[in-house]
């Protein structure tokens, strides 16, 4: 076909989380650089199923770079080396013909695999139990003017809400840390006047939940920001620690 190329693979292939994985061999065959990365395995997918062999397993949804499902290591990048792109955005364009490309799953104790490029992200949704939510009071929704909010604080809120939490800063961490997901959902509520009635048991408890989940500690080298699809700053890291700090000298209830 014209236009297309010819990719090889390698692929890690793990039946369970409780057996050895190991690297395969594939071969992607007329290849448009048109096609997203997810859509290229597809159609691997579907001539290994026309094979009468196990499709490879990984994780998506939304297709459009939100839900952060997209979760793969891409020849040493989370997501691959599109900068602020998710694999389901990264097209087949930014690789060449020939190329061979290894694929593997995020690799943090804290996110175990599952099947081959499929990773138990569970402890981020304990994190975001432990305080990512504010007060909500019962009876009808209040004007939205009713409560101003500064654009400074605004736009600074709404930056760290991209955050879709995907744990590609995790992968890209050599410390497998999760203080900048952590950041991201503690400063987007701080920064707010709604999130004001939790915000020191939130800085505590989220802290304390990302502890006990068994990601590692900050050293400030920044892969966290680099490798993020949403380009979250290490600045909220900064300010994270200003509110742990913070809550430890404050009275919670």
């Amino acid at each position: 076909m014209s236009g297309t190329m010819n990719l090889k693979l390698r692929v890690w292939r793990q039946p369970s989380a409780g057996q050895p994985g190991a690297f395969r061999d594939y071969e992607a065959k007329d290849v448009s650089p048109d096609e997203s990365f997810l859509e290229m395995f597809d159609r691997l997918n579907e001539r290994l199923i026309e094979q009468g062999e196990e499709p490879i397993a990984f994780e998506h949804d939304c297709r459009e770079g939100i839900c952060g499902a997209c979760s793969m290591v891409i020849d040493g990048i989370p997501h691959g080396p599109e900068r602020a792109t998710t694999t389901c955005q990264l097209f087949m364009r930014h690789f060449r013909d020939g190329q061979t490309v290894v694929v593997e799953p995020w690799r943090a104790a804290a996110f175990p695999v599952l099947k081959d490029l499929v990773c138990d992200r569970g402890s981020f949704d304990r994190i975001l139990q432990a305080g990512g939510f504010v007060s909500v009071a019962t009876g009808n929704a209040p004007d939205a003017n009713s409560v101003p909010i500064g654009k400074e604080a605004a736009d600074a809120a709404m930056d760290a809400a991209q955050c879709i939490g995907c744990g590609a800063c995790v992968a890209a961490c050599k410390n497998a840390s999760a203080m900048l997901f952590v950041a991201a959902k503690v400063s987007h509520l701080a920064l707010l006047p709604q999130g004001q009635p939790e915000r020191a048991r939130r800085a505590l408890g989220m802290v304390k939940a990302m502890d006990r989940e068994g990601f590692g500690a900050c050293t400030n080298y920044g892969e966290c920001e680099a490798a993020c699809p949403k380009s979250i700053s290490v600045s909220y890291i900064a300010r994270l620690n200003r509110e742990y700090l913070r809550a430890q000298v404050t009275p919670t209830v």
